[in-house]
This record gives C-alpha cells, sequence and structure tokens, in this order.
C-alpha cells in the first residue's frame, strides 16, 4: 500500500509525501492485536520503501516505529528521493495512554529537499504541544509534517467540515500550528468512519488549504508557496524569564 501511494503521488507531481503516524506496521493501542515488534520486519520495510521513493524520485515521510534499548519509538524516518536514508524524528511527547505501549524519543531536527525545509511533529505533540512546531520553524522549516493516528471514540462527534465548531479541538488547533508559527501546516490522519480529525494543509496564515473527505482513503495533493512561510512570527518570540 505505501508503494502504490509513493507511485501515484510522484505521478501526481508531488514532491514529498507524509504517511500517517506508525502507518508500518500500524499503530498500536489497548485491545487491537498486532505483531511483536519486530526490528528485522522494520528494515525490510525501510528498504522496500526507500526503493520506491527511488523509483519515484519522491521525498517520503514515513510514520513508523523503531525498537531501541529503551523500547518501542513511534517514529517518522524521512527517505530521500534518491532512497537514501535523511534520519528519524522521534516522537518525544507520547499520549499519557501511550505509556504502556510507546516509549518517549528525544531530540529535534529538520530536514532538507532541494530549497524546502520541513520539521516532523508526530500526533500528541502537534496537538498538545505548539513548542515542537514553533522549534522546527525557528530552525528553518517552512512546513511541519504532523503524522497522526485518531479514530472515532463511541459516541463522539462525526464531523463533515473541517473544524467544525461542534467537533473537538484538534483541527482548531491545526490551524493555530501554522498561524502562530508563520508557515505551512500538513497533518495527516488514517482514513477511518466517524474520524474526528482528517487530513489537511494549513496555510501560514493560518487558512485551510485543503482537507481530506472525511474517512475517505486517497491522496491529498497541495501546491505551497515556500515563500509565504516566512516563519515571522516564531522568529519574534521571546523566550521567558522567570524570576
Amino acid at each position: 500500500m505505501a508503494e502504490d501511494a509513493i507511485a501515484d503521488a510522484s505521478i501526481e507531481g508531488a514532491g514529498i509525501i507524509c504517511f500517517p503516524e506508525c502507518f508500518i506496521p500500524g499503530y498500536r493501542k489497548a485491545g487491537t492485536p498486532l505483531p511483536r515488534p519486530n526490528a528485522a520486519f522494520l528494515e525490510r520495510a525501510w528498504s522496500a520503501i526507500a526503493a520506491a521513493a527511488a523509483k519515484a524520485t519522491i521525498d517520503v515521510v514515513l510514520g513508523t516505529e523503531r525498537v531501541v534499548d529503551h523500547g518501542l519509538v513511534p517514529s517518522a524516518l524521512v527517505i530521500n528521493r534518491d532512497g537514501t536514508i535523511a534520519g528519524f524524528q522521534d516522537k518525544v511527547q507520547i499520549d499519557p495512554s501511550e505509556e504502556p505501549i510507546y516509549s518517549p524519543g528525544s531530540g529535534r531536527r529538520v530536514f532538507q529537499t532541494g530549497p524546502l525545509t520541513f520539521g516532523v511533529a508526530i500526533c500528541h505533540e502537534g496537538w498538545r504541544y505548539p513548542e515542537t512546531v514553533r522549534w522546527a520553524v525557528r530552525h528553518g522549516a517552512h512546513i511541519v509534517f504532523h503524522p497522526h493516528f485518531h479514530e472515532a471514540e463511541p459516541g463522539s462527534y462525526r464531523p463533515s467540515s473541517f473544524a467544525d465548531p461542534e467537533n473537538s479541538f484538534h483541527e482548531k488547533a491545526a490551524l493555530c500550528r501554522a498561524a502562530e508559527n508563520t508557515c505551512y501546516f500538513a497533518t495527516v490522519n488514517f482514513a477511518s468512519t466517524g474520524s474526528p480529525s482528517t487530513s489537511a494543509v494549513v496555510r501560514p496564515d493560518g487558512t485551510l488549504l485543503s482537507y481530506q473527505p472525511y474517512g475517505k482513503e486517497g491522496l491529498l495533493v497541495a501546491d505551497i508557496d515556500i515563500d509565504a512561510a516566512t516563519g515571522l512570527l516564531a522568529l519574534r518570540y521571546k523566550s521567558v524569564e522567570y524570576f
């Protein structure tokens, strides 16, 4: 599925594609059976996707997990368009519900592809820790990718339009992350019935550029103007002094 999406994105003229959180091997949660973490499987999957990226000449931000000494870390693997590995951005701020399953990573970085600099903030980080997005923009990012996993809960509101006032705060937060930093913000979710959030791209002024219809599988393609992503408001931030 990932290889097909990479090929389709290339055909559509995309220069970079982002997948949801832990797309490979799948997001782990209580009550959902998944195979035990398998470092060898992950290495094989990453190699196959790197080959697909090189064949399609496209950069890839792959939501994945990785096995490390201190546990299992949700991460994003960034693959260059020639199939080489640019590196990982681990999820540093994990949700309390994830603590029995995942361990937090450490450190932040930005990535470069041609004239575009980008960062990655994974799910809970982008929703509730705006500092993760601001850090990336203050280090040159024009766009921050936000792979996430968000599915409907029993009795939850089922939106049909982006940032519906009756919906949860999440999509409003996406608008804020872009506007408060003068950057693009690309949030990427799985397609599932009734999900409170969908995939979308937000402009640096906080207005919606495009979004994927709720629950519909597919490829959301958007053109961005990196000259508009000045990072002005992020760069004007002054750290707080405590007395």
